[in-house]
């Protein structure tokens, strides 16, 4: 696929129709990330957690335009979350990301354009997002073109199902 311009770039909300074209975009960003064996993400998880219970929305970047859609080379996948600090719902962004040939075309600017407009109709105080040590290029783009300042006194955690499973332990309630 060939360099896109600028103008030739649209983006809309993911349907269910979309879900091949998503798995695609996660299977392409986990072989970026050098993590391809750890994507288990499949049609059917994504049908149900994405459109039938809704616990995250996708955005989809294309080339061409609404009424002739061409290639797909981005995607945002993003939730709500909740300050307690501001008292207001934040978004944030679980994946973006933008096609090897489409890099440097205005896709993830673009994305992220979309996803403020998101974030502020849902009156959302911030947008957060974690980015892999090792991506330089990535950091480089949030920071000096998107302004965004790195949160370098916070540790990620995380449990995994096992772990989840384990701190059933703790309920004091059946």
């Amino acid at each position: 696929m060939a360099p896109v311009p600028k103008n030739r770039i649209f983006i809309r909300e993911a349907v269910e129709a979309d879900i091949p074209t998503i798995i695609q975009l996660i299977l392409d960003l986990a072989t970026y990330e050098k993590e391809a064996d750890s994507a288990k993400a499949t049609p059917e998880l994504l049908r149900v957690n994405l459109f039938e219970k809704k616990h995250a929305s996708a955005l989809l970047a294309f080339t061409g335009s609404p009424e002739a859609e061409g290639d797909a080379i981005g995607l945002a996948l993003y939730f709500f979350n909740f300050s307690t600090w501001t008292g207001r719902p934040g978004l944030y962004l679980e994946d973006l990301f933008v096609s090897e040939k489409s890099r440097g075309a205005g896709v993830g600017k673009a994305l992220f354009g979309e996803l403020a407009a998101v974030a502020q109709a849902n009156n959302c105080a911030r947008m957060d997002w974690a980015v892999l040590k090792w991506n330089k290029p990535s950091i480089d783009f949030y920071e000096k073109s998107l302004g965004a300042v790195p949160m370098s006194e916070w540790q990620g955690m995380r449990l995994e199902e096992d772990g989840i499973e384990r701190l059933k332990r703790f309920r004091i309630s059946n």
